[in-house]
């Protein structure tokens, strides 16, 4: 009988998205099919600390978006290097817990999709889902990744970055942004904290949100057009998804719309979309995956202007996988079910650390 790969699914975390990650490792766990995986749930509390939990009860208020929780603790635990396999050991009494073959995080926001969770796990030499430290870490900063975009020529909008201590110039930032415009944390996803601002009343109330949750923020013109979404997988050679719509219900799509709120927006997949501009979607989520060194999935948002210019929104590198989350409904829409796309995230992530094992580590200066 094959053995089965022993997975742990990583899941909450000390962010703003703790309750959002814990809907996508819902999915996630129920799609890990048990004849083929050992799958550890471990939960991190949000206080920091990393939990085992068992599968009858790991989750309280799990069909509430605002009261799910983390159901009870078993053991405390960390992450250990032990040999050439990364391992569970308590953090409350001696022992071991067990190796892991691979880890599938699905910690959303700062901590988990920033590169901090991704480079434990790289020093750990532990196999994991997703992008590597870099990809991660560009993919959430998004005054970098607007950077490295533009110098990869991928059209993205104008935004300037303000810094904790500075003091904002209101009057130059809408001369030179505009009225409305959106005010985001540089680092932070599922749109906390982001604002659209109309008058300078909103503007100043904006910036002083933003800053709550980080300590960079952007001021960014407001791009009139439709909002499209495009799904990513692979490593070396990734492929693209058909492209999906979000039609927000509400002034944008907020937090609320994307994980409370089920009427918070309508969801076209496919998108009506000439086949031109479905191509065109398809290569540029392509090209910033590469550009920004994504590995493993990735969702790359658009605005689709009325003109047809195209605009990179921002690369998410670890989507949702909530009910309603557009990554796993765009590639079911492509042909790959839920099930299948989970075992296929865990092969790359495989492929990718075994590709990674086999370069030197050492280099021979001779005798």
């Amino acid at each position: 009988m094959k053995q089965r790969i022993r997975v742990g699914l990583l899941f909450g975390g000390k962010s703003a998205e703790h309750e959002v990650s814990l809907q996508s490792a819902r999915n996630i766990f129920s799609a890990l099919d048990p004849e083929k995986y050992d799958t550890l749930l471990i939960g991190i509390d949000k206080a920091g600390r990393w939990h085992t939990l068992l599968p009858e009860h790991w989750l309280d208020a799990p069909e509430d978006p605002k009261r799910i929780a983390l159901g009870p603790s078993q053991d405390e635990i960390a992450l250990a290097h032990a040999g050439e396999e990364g391992a569970i050991v308590r953090v409350d009494a001696p022992g071991r817990g067990g190796n892991l073959d691979v880890v599938f995080p699905v910690v959303h926001g700062t901590g988990g999709e920033d590169g901090a969770l991704q480079g434990l796990l790289t020093l750990m030499d532990i196999p994991f889902v997703g992008a590597g430290v870099l990809g991660s870490a560009v993919g959430m900063d998004k005054a970098v990744m607007k950077a490295l975009l533009r110098d990869a020529g991928i059209p993205t909008a104008r935004a300037i970055v303000l810094r904790d201590g500075q003091k904002a110039d209101i009057e130059a930032i809408i001369g030179e942004i505009g009225l409305p415009c959106f005010v985001k944390p540089a680092n932070q996803g599922s749109s906390v904290g982001i604002s659209k601002a109309k008058t300078i009343e909103e503007l100043e109330a904006a910036i002083r949100l933003a800053f709550e949750f980080d300590g960079k923020v952007l001021v960014e013109e407001f791009i009139p057009g439709r909002e499209i979404e495009c799904a990513v997988l692979g490593n070396d050679d990734p492929k693209a998804s058909i492209a999906g719509e979000i039609i927000p219900h509400h002034e944008f799509y907020s937090y609320e719309a994307k994980y409370i709120d089920d009427d918070g927006a309508a969801l076209a997949i496919p998108a009506d979309l000439p086949s031109e501009i479905m191509a065109r979607v398809q290569a540029m989520a392509i090209e910033a995956f590469k550009a920004l060194d994504c590995a493993g999935m990735a969702r790359v948002d658009f605005f689709l202007q009325a003109n047809g210019t195209l605009m990179l929104n921002e690369i998410n590198t670890i989507p949702g996988f909530t009910r309603i989350s557009m990554y796993p409904k765009l590639w079911e829409a492509s042909g790959i079910g839920y099930g299948e796309l989970v075992d296929r995230l865990i092969e790359l992530a495989l492929e990718r650390h075994a590709k990674h094992a086999a370069r030197k580590t050492s280099y021979d200066l001779g005798a």
